[in-house]
């Protein structure tokens, strides 16, 4: 199995999806790829010059309207109709990120009356060795990496916004998905199209003022394979639990998605019955909000391994 390494440059980056897009790289099923990653806003530091950042490179819309993504990647094995399990197996921060609260639209903002005036913004320093970050203010909290944005195009024409999350994955924003965690996505087109980008340092469950610590990531190790299993919605397995998502327009729609996706998965693990496994998930499921910003918000349904006692001693 072979191992790549990608750098963020002019022709590997793209601030979209579309199944038009060309490649930057074709793998086979099995290898890994070890990205280095702006941050979302494609900045080269936490910098301003005028109140603004300083970008990477010159962005051309609208293809690069979004998130920094690096990408897309050609799996040659992959199929629409199948799903791509990608292992997160390293991920480590840059030395810098931000992070903001309130002074701009959103339904959040506008909710809480925060949406006039200037946002109150931090600029983080972070320590990727203790896992220590630090605003400029003197905040201190402990990080939790992980990426934002791991996910494909749909199979439709035209360009689509980084910013909603959909079946085939996207802006999931889930802070579950550290390493040692595989996330499956289905396959929405022939060869995948997969990218990713949007390193986050530290977030909480719903993601609230619209942003997490945005950071560059030093190190995005991932390893990808093609399996035949058919998904109609990703799935994860952490290195403490079993999660499902849902992404809605509705809130309440979305937990029903990221439920029934629970229910699915533990008739295919324990061959449990539909009902008899709603009436344990009443008891040992944790229902989640992933995030409330993007458009659509998202849900996760969480069983943590240790839950089902009888399972997990049998699994010992």
């Amino acid at each position: 199995m072979a191992t790549y390494t990608i750098q963020p440059k002019r022709s590997t980056l793209h601030g979209s999806f579309s199944r038009e897009a060309t490649p930057i790289l074709t793998i086979h099923s099995g290898d890994t790829v070890r990205f280095e990653t702006l941050d979302a806003d494609w900045n080269t530091g936490p910098e301003q010059i005028d109140g603004k950042r300083i970008e990477f490179c010159t962005r051309e819309h609208p293809q690069d309207s979004g998130h920094a993504l690096i990408g897309p990647l050609y799996i040659a094995e992959a199929k629409a109709g199948q799903s791509l399990a990608i292992h997160i197996n390293e991920l480590r921060v840059g030395t810098w990120g931000w992070s903001e609260g309130g002074g701009f639209t959103s339904a959040v903002n506008n909710r809480l009356g925060m949406e006039e005036g200037e946002g109150y913004g931090l600029v983080w320093e972070l320590d990727a060795a203790n896992l220590i970050g630090t605003s400029n203010k003197g905040h201190k909290i402990r990080l939790h990496p992980f990426m934002g944005v791991l996910g494909m195009p749909p199979d439709e024409s035209g360009i689509h916004s980084t910013i909603p999350p959909r079946f085939c994955g996207g802006n999931i924003d889930c802070k579950e998905l550290v390493p040692g965690s595989t996330l499956y996505l289905p396959i929405p087109v022939d060869g995948g199209l997969l990218s990713v980008g949007d390193g986050h340092a530290a977030q909480g469950d719903g993601e609230v003022s619209g942003l997490a610590i945005e950071c560059p990531m030093e190190l995005v190790d991932l390893t990808f394979t093609v399996e035949d299993q058919a998904l109609s919605f990703p799935r994860a397995q952490t290195p403490s639990s079993k999660i499902t998502f849902g992404f809605h327009k509705d809130l309440h729609e979305a937990s029903m998605i990221a439920l029934a996706g629970m229910i699915d998965w533990m008739q295919e693990l324990y061959g449990y019955e539909r009902k008899e496994a709603l009436n344990l998930a009443s008891l040992i499921v944790d229902l989640r909000i992933t995030q409330l910003v993007n458009d659509v918000v998202g849900v996760h349904a969480v069983l943590e391994n240790d839950r089902l006692v009888d399972i997990h001693e049998k699994l010992k």
